[in-house]
């Protein structure tokens, strides 16, 4: 099979096109013929060394998502079938055309749904879902912050929280992708390109602040959310692309009673993986099904290209997901 390897850390350009043999699934697992996968910032800082793979996947061929047919079932698979169309999370190997994974680790793709549009789905809505909602408690008629709202997992939070009802307020560098943004569901947007936005939180929920916050930022924006939070607010920190030190005003934590929560989903033992993807299954897919949700997808390019597609995304200028096809 085909697969994109790292050849040594760097930039793009170590990305490389290889053959490897075809995986065998051990009990439990079944192997999917991979038709797309997608970028994720994590696959660049394993590019450049930054994160290492679990040991469990190859260590030098990112990918964390993926969406295919099931070729081959190991013994003891009772859920999924030969030709199921099937997508879920991966601890990485995704660049690839063909990858193991234990069959509860997957969904059933809703019919009519293309293979681009749910390899841009898994790592961005289970992200989401499970920051905003599991671990953030969400709820209808609570407003939500959500950071880098242009961005694979920030496009999935707003459609997640105009689902459930949620007021949805988004912020982004550039007004064009608050305009985008609103149309998925944001209700209120803001322009942070110096960090500051607070006052502006706090003047669209009438002084309360927001409720839950999608940290996909991390450095400056994590000090200026203890402003915008509210009362007994709940802060999920998904992402550092800002840096991952800062001064913290531990008075306003104690203040406000904030719950302060760090999250990532590819470190998570096999068990947890597997209960954030039910949930994804029960409470997520049925939406997609249903037309409330829909993966957004910024550009498109073939496995071959895997070096072009982390070039754009390191440029920060797309919208939604990038996907590679295989």
């Amino acid at each position: 099979m085909r697969a994109i390897s790292i050849k040594k850390p760097g930039d793009a350009e170590v990305l490389e096109l290889v053959e490897r043999p075809r995986p065998e699934p051990s009990r439990g697992e079944v192997r999917v013929r991979i038709r797309a996968t997608a970028v994720n910032r994590a696959d660049l800082l394993q590019r450049m060394g930054a994160y290492p793979a679990p040991r469990d996947v190859p260590a030098d061929i990112p990918g964390l998502e993926l969406a295919g047919e099931v070729e081959a079932v190991g013994e003891g698979v009772t859920r999924l079938a030969l030709g199921d169309r099937v997508f879920g999370l991966v601890g990485g190997g995704a660049y690839a055309e063909a990858m193991v994974s234990h069959e509860r680790a997957l969904a059933k793709m809703p019919a009519g749904m293309s293979f681009e549009e749910a390899a841009a789905i898994p790592e961005a809505f289970v992200t989401a879902h499970d920051a905003m909602v599991t671990q953030g408690g969400l709820r209808s008629g609570e407003s939500v912050l959500v950071h880098a709202i242009g961005s694979g997992v920030g496009t999935a939070a707003a459609q997640i929280g105009r689902a459930i009802g949620a007021y949805v307020i988004g912020t982004a560098r550039t007004q064009d992708k608050l305009d985008r943004a609103a149309a998925l569901g944001m209700d209120h947007g803001v322009l942070a390109a110096d960090a500051k936005f607070a006052e502006a939180v706090l003047a669209a929920t009438d002084a309360a602040g927001a409720a839950v916050i999608v940290e996909l930022v991390g450095g400056a924006y994590v000090a200026e959310d203890l402003r915008a939070v509210a009362l007994r607010g709940r802060i999920i920190l998904v992402g550092l692309l800002a840096g991952a030190q800062q001064t913290l005003d531990l008075g306003l934590i104690l203040r406000k009673r904030v719950a302060l929560t760090g999250t990532v989903l590819r470190a998570r033992p096999l068990e947890e993986k597997i209960a954030a993807m039910r949930a994804f299954e029960a409470q997520i897919v049925p939406l997609f099904a249903r037309g409330k949700l829909a993966a957004v997808i910024d550009r498109t390019f073939p496995l071959a290209r895997a070096a072009d597609a982390h070039r754009h995304m390191a440029g920060n200028t797309g919208f939604g997901k990038i996907v590679l096809t295989c």
